[in-house]
């Protein structure tokens, strides 16, 4: 049976979730917790776990605790209240990731511009690189070697099971919790989150979106593209969909 909640909101952090002033912060979380009996969150970022625990030390803002997490660009699932992997999803990955670390970090090691990131990923390879290092030609040696490719920002290269991103693992997920894809709203604002916005699903792209972003949506009739940066673009958006409560 599929669960139909008003407003699922699955939404990057840094830079959309985690953008604004400390003020529009607060003020948008509170307005989620005020109203979580008709609000299911997804956390949808680059972020490891390790680091999106890490925005609860903070003393000065509240932030709303997910119901789920899909982290790692799209590579972990958790739960949100036992941060346990939700195994359905998860295994999804790890079958298809299977034992490519090792080769996966290999693959890339004589090319330029490229430095590891100092994370442990169990199911992706990351790096920074420098987008004037011909990195489409990087792309497409990790592509042929069949693995997806996820770049952001100018800066972040992501190594990813082949067919797994920010967009495909959401979708997993929906399908494993009976949720009705009219009721989920994704958001976002750098490329990695590109996969979210072509799912089809009602979408948002925050007003501090980038320009490679935006160039990217204007093709796409389902994302809203809000002039306001951060949660408040989040909140544009989904009073855009009527969504409000």
């Amino acid at each position: 049976m599929i669960q139909n909640h008003p407003l699922v909101l699955a939404t990057d952090l840094d830079g959309t979730f985690l953008g604004g002033s400390p003020e529009q912060r607060q003020e948008f979380y509170d307005y989620l917790e005020e109203n979580r009996d008709r609000l299911q969150l997804i956390f949808v970022t680059g972020r490891s776990l390790e680091l999106i625990l890490r925005l609860y030390e903070q003393k000065d803002i509240k932030i709303p605790q997910p119901d789920y997490i899909i982290g790692d660009v799209g590579t972990t699932i958790y739960d949100g209240k036992t941060l346990t992997p939700v195994a359905e999803v998860q295994n999804w990955v790890a079958e298809i990731w299977g034992d490519a670390s090792e080769f996966a970090q290999q693959l890339l090691v004589d090319e330029p511009g490229l430095t590891l990131q100092p994370i442990f990923a169990e199911y992706r390879v990351s790096y920074y690189y420098k987008p004037d290092k011909n990195p489409d030609q990087i792309v497409k040696k990790i592509e042929e070697a069949g693995f997806q490719c996820i770049t952001s920002a100018d800066k972040y290269l992501d190594i990813l099971p082949k067919g797994v991103a920010k967009g495909s693992t959401l979708l997993k997920l929906i399908e494993f919790l009976n949720l009705h894809p009219q009721a989920v709203i994704t958001s976002g604002d750098s490329l990695n989150d590109l996969p979210l916005f072509e799912t089809g699903l009602n979408s948002i792209a925050v007003g501090n979106s980038e320009l490679k972003l935006v160039e990217k949506i204007k093709t796409l009739k389902n994302v809203y593209y809000s002039e306001l940066p951060g949660v408040a673009g989040i909140w544009d958006g989904i009073k855009y969909y009527g969504k409000t409560f």
